[in-house]
């Protein structure tokens, strides 16, 4: 299997270990362009698209496979695996951060850290969790979307990215949405919203960063002080922005916080 073509994996910067970017629901790797060069001058980067996403082979999207997150996650490990150098630093958006942290409890000996921006295990409120949404605003947004996926995208996309101080950002994740096979995202969408990893944030042993934004109505501040609360060597930075996307809205933030964290790891 050609994983390169698959991924669309795009490697560039050197180092002895290596930092590896996965981007959200209904983006690509085009989304990191702010943040991943920091870093290239003493780490090998590793970009790729989820399949099913950006310009990986959608030929390659198995409904059964990524029934689960967990297929993703495997090919997460096989992606180290065949281009990686060293200890690897994962940074993962949203349901990637999610992707990332199954990965890492499956090798945990493979990453030495774990860069979390706008994580969730699960976005649906259950007791005393708050997840950010009810079950019936979970149904409705995903019967919003599979009616009308392009008429959703135009509508959620700019609240989903906020910054509405930078229009052109929510311009560019509608296009993004759009760009997206409508069959896969729906697919895509119902794992991504159904989904509930709460039990799995006690088995994952590497340290991790969770970038949170202080007004992101995907993720919001709860959830961040849950997963800190909840994963076993954590750190969590609040960045004073509006909306979902740091790494894009407030990449002077998001890469500021990074790299210290990185600096306490000594990486």
């Amino acid at each position: 299997m050609n994983l390169q073509h698959r991924n669309n994996v795009q490697l560039s910067g050197a180092g002895p270990a290596t930092m590896m970017f996965a981007h959200g629901f209904g983006c690509d790797q085009t989304m990191w362009r702010y943040l991943a060069p920091a870093f290239a001058d003493r780490f090998k980067i590793v970009l790729f698209d989820l399949v099913g996403s950006g310009m990986s082979d959608l030929s390659a999207y198995d409904p059964k496979k990524y029934d689960t997150l967990h297929g993703h996650a495997s090919d997460v490990l096989e992606i180290a695996e065949q281009f990686a150098e060293g200890p690897v630093v994962f940074v993962g958006h949203s349901v990637s951060a999610t992707i990332g942290m199954l990965a890492t409890i499956a090798a945990p000996q493979r990453f030495a850290a774990h860069i979390m921006v706008g994580p969730s295990p699960c976005y649906i409120n259950d007791d005393d969790y708050l997840g950010g949404f009810t079950r019936e605003d979970i149904d409705g947004l995903l019967s919003a979307l599979e009616s009308n996926y392009l008429g959703w995208s135009s509508s959620m996309a700019p609240a989903i990215m906020g910054s509405p101080e930078q229009p052109e950002l929510g311009v560019e994740l509608t296009n993004s949405f759009c760009r997206t096979d409508p069959d896969i995202a729906k697919h895509f969408a119902r794992v991504t919203f159904l989904s509930d990893h709460r039990q799995d944030l006690s088995k994952a042993s590497t340290p991790a960063l969770i970038l949170q934004c202080s007004d992101d109505i995907i993720a919001p501040v709860s959830v961040g002080e849950y997963m800190h609360r909840t994963l076993p060597s954590s750190k969590l930075e609040i960045i004073e922005n509006v909306g979902h996307c740091p790494h894009l809205s407030a990449p002077h933030e998001s890469t500021t916080a990074t790299e210290q964290f990185l600096q306490t790891l000594g990486l």
